[in-house]
């Protein structure tokens, strides 16, 4: 069991909320595809193990998840939104492909410049910074050119 689902049973019982094999099977899920994931495609992936599980148990796991701060909600223009493991001190930005739709996580140090910048610019205190860049990938581009 992964330090994230163990953190994440810990969380769900000191708060008093049940540690149920579907909760944790959400949360396996998402670890093992590394996040990015819209609710469907969660419980396609989920049901596949158990196949009794249902839509809106997904929905309400995904908000409880959100809620307790395990995982974030993701927006990147699109009707429905895409969720992954919130990791802890470690922020990220994500390339978005108009083509395919890829989604790629990348880390900055511009990022740490411009909340430094905008603190001392404008007396601001950054508390996060969420990056989307859209464009499209390698695979997509070559794509174009043809």
């Amino acid at each position: 069991m992964s330090t994230e689902l163990k953190e994440a049973r810990r969380l769900l019982r000191s708060q008093g909320k049940r540690v149920t094999p579907q909760r944790l099977l959400i949360f396996e899920v998402m670890q093992e595809h590394g996040g990015h994931l819209d609710a469907d495609e969660l419980y396609l992936l989920a049901k596949e193990r158990e196949p009794r599980l249902s839509l809106s148990t997904v929905y309400r796991t995904l908000n409880l998840l959100k809620e307790m701060d395990l995982i974030e909600e993701l927006h990147f223009d699109e009707e429905h939104h895409h969720y992954e493991i919130k990791r802890r001190g470690a922020e990220h930005s994500h390339l978005i492909c108009l083509g395919c739709g890829e989604i790629i996580e990348f880390e900055s140090p511009l990022t740490d410049r411009i909340k430094a910048q905008i603190t001392q610019d404008h007396h601001f205190q950054v508390t996060g910074a969420h990056v989307d860049l859209k464009g499209y990938c390698q695979r997509c581009l070559e794509g174009l050119t043809k």
